[in-house]
């Protein structure tokens, strides 16, 4: 919900709310899935090396 043009941050509030309620709901997760998995792994450095 694009809330920008709202002025008053209690109308805006109010306003997001009702956008939530009216949602349908998110799906639940896969029980394997964890919450990051989605994010870019990082690659472990070799012991001793340093980075910089």
């Amino acid at each position: 919900m694009n809330t920008k043009k709202v002025e008053d941050k209690t109308e805006r509030k109010t306003l997001k709310r009702v956008a939530r309620k009216k949602a349908a709901p998110k799906a639940k997760r896969k029980a394997g899935e964890a919450r990051g998995s989605n994010k870019k792994k990082v690659k472990k450095l070799t012991q001793g090396q340093r980075k910089r």
